[in-house]
């Protein structure tokens, strides 16, 4: 099955061209120069630049697939979760596209394409799996047992995402955009241990997440020692949001007795989350898997794939399908 795929969920303008599991081309043009001036993504400065980028992102994707439009069997697009005017732009020119080559179309969820970037990796993954999710927008643990389209939430963040814990602090470090780069970079060269900050909510049998606290713990943090080694704050706050995430994931192994654990999402390029994880997992012979991470971020191939298994299960939309920027699972 060959599937061309379109993704504008936030600031990446992407398209890609697979075969299965193998990718044909996976272009994206990323916005990060555009947005940094204002610390953040401005939504409708966002839409009109993937207006403006995703026809020559197209173009560029069909050229690298070496494919002809005939070879192509379905059109996949994401529409949702993510902000409203990007995903319209997408979701227009993936039913116009649908329309002219005659061909059905799949709306994937941007959450279930983001698991399936590790499918894109290690094609021998199935179910049952645990997936740990983290991005700018989102921190679940999803557990796939028998659907693998349709996974269990079992834990999710109450408040704030690690990614947009990641750019709170970074902006109250002035370290820059985007903050997961930023502080990760900064970390390099510092203490983790030089300050204690909380890991909140570990609890044995609750596998939700929080990170709000602990921003606004480095924020008091900042008000007390403005002259703070800034690589040092930046390295204690990274190694208490991956402690919290690797203390939360290994439970939650534990009780659901799963032995495969995905690690995806634009935060799963942090290394010190690798790291900490693969130790994790090989003390206690769990299976670990992680794509490279040029697919953690965003991207249309992961959206491509996840695709193919909702089209193996008939599951096709149609052109009234719209936009749904808060959905979940």
């Amino acid at each position: 099955m060959v599937v061309i795929a379109v993704e504008t969920s936030c600031d990446e303008t992407s398209v890609a061209v697979i075969a299965e599991e193998r990718i044909l081309s996976n272009v994206v043009s990323s916005q990060v120069k555009v947005h940094e001036p204002f610390g953040g993504v401005v939504p409708e400065v966002a839409a009109r630049h993937h207006l403006k980028n995703l026809p020559q992102v197209f173009r560029k994707a069909i050229e690298d697939a070496k494919l002809s439009f005939n070879e192509i069997d379905v059109v996949a697009v994401t529409y949702g979760p993510g902000l409203i005017g990007a995903l319209m732009v997408g979701l227009s020119f993936a039913k116009g596209l649908s329309l002219a080559l005659e061909k059905p179309i799949v709306g994937v969820n941007h959450l279930l394409g983001h698991v399936y970037a590790a499918k894109l990796s290690f094609p021998q993954l199935e179910p049952p799996f645990l997936a740990l999710l983290v991005s700018g927008g989102h921190t679940e643990l999803l557990l796939f047992t028998d659907d693998p389209t349709k996974p269990e939430v079992i834990g999710r963040t109450v408040d704030d995402a690690a990614g947009e814990a990641f750019d709170k602090v970074a902006r109250l470090l002035q370290l820059g955009y985007p903050g997961g780069p930023a502080i990760e970079r900064a970390a390099k060269s510092g203490d983790p241990h030089r300050y204690h900050l909380p890991r909140a909510m570990l609890d044995k049998d609750k596998l939700d997440f929080s990170f709000s606290g602990l921003k606004t713990a480095v924020s008091y943090l900042l008000k007390s020692e403005p002259n703070a080694n800034k690589s040092d704050v930046a390295a204690s706050f990274q190694e208490a949001v991956v402690d919290a995430l690797v203390w939360k994931t290994s439970r939650a192994m534990e009780l659901t007795k799963v032995k495969r654990l995905v690690l995806v999402g634009g935060v799963a390029a942090n290394l010190r989350l690798r790291e900490k994880l693969s130790e994790e997992c090989s003390k206690k012979n769990y299976e670990f898997y992680v794509p490279p991470i040029e697919l953690c971020m965003d991207n249309a191939a992961m959206i491509a794939r996840a695709a193919i298994e909702l089209a193996r299960r008939g599951m096709f939309s149609d052109l009234n399908l719209n936009a749904v920027p808060y959905l979940s699972f």
